[in-house]
């Protein structure tokens, strides 16, 4: 089985000296993260596009195994009509992510919370996310935020294209829990700063055993410490790993 277990990002000020030692090099973070984790979700490419170089350093900065997941572009899920995001999908995919070779994990496409399921236009959004790119193939785990996605038509149309359901872990959004994919896409969102580890014992035994559930049948999981307590999800993250070791 391979569960890759890790954080949102790299770069936050709260986690140099909690997470990356004192007077950690900050241009070394990825690298240092990279040897104590085994999976990143990177966030800023919801936000603007990267330049392939730096999708390039950092798939050399990290291990044989580690797995990047990459956050799509609020401009291709954050629009009226979905289906008529073909330009935004493309421009996304084609800024360089492929550089990230072997590291590339799963395309996490994110919804607003106000956006509601309506069939036929989703279905139009989904067919426009590609096998593949440039050689590399691709796969797509669909994060909503509404109750109307709790719909046997949405799973049918995930389940239809290999496409995951994004598990949330969270009192704010819907927890749905269905395997769509021949993968499982967790964001477990439920840190304490009060708590050391971010999780107690029993709450990171009990996520342990999701994951060793969700990888039967070879299926590759994906699981990633967001929101909470931010400055615990690293030892959460680590907590996890070696119980899964």
């Amino acid at each position: 089985m391979s569960i890759h277990v890790g954080i949102g990002g790299w770069t936050y000020e709260p986690w140099r000296g909690t997470f990356y030692p004192p007077k950690h090099p900050q241009k070394r973070e990825l690298e240092y993260a990279g040897q104590h984790l085994t999976g990143i979700e990177i966030n800023g490419t919801y936000y603007g596009s990267q330049k392939p170089e730096s999708f390039a350093n950092w798939a050399a900065a990290v291990p044989d195994g580690f797995r990047f997941s990459v956050k799509a572009s609020r401009f291709c899920t954050n629009r009226k009509i979905l289906a008529e995001g073909a330009a935004s999908i493309e421009k996304f995919l084609n800024q360089g992510l492929t550089r990230l070779g072997d590291r590339l994990g799963p395309i996490h496409w994110q919804f607003m919370a106000t956006k509601k399921f309506e069939r036929d236009d989703f279905a139009g959004f989904l067919d426009l996310l590609p096998d593949s790119q440039d050689g590399l193939p691709l796969r797509h785990a669909i994060e909503v935020r509404h109750e109307s996605f709790r719909d046997s038509a949405f799973i049918d149309l995930l389940r239809e294209r290999n496409m995951a359901v994004v598990f949330a872990d969270s009192d704010e959004f819907p927890r749905i829990d269905e395997q769509t994919a021949d993968f499982t896409y967790a964001r477990l969102q439920r840190s304490q700063e009060d708590v050391a580890i971010g999780y107690d014992a029993r709450a990171l035994d009990h996520w342990a055993k999701r994951a060793r559930e969700w990888a039967t049948g070879d299926r590759d999981v994906y699981i990633f410490f967001i929101a909470g307590a931010k400055v615990r999800n690293p030892a959460a993250a680590q907590a996890l790993i070696a119980r899964l070791a």
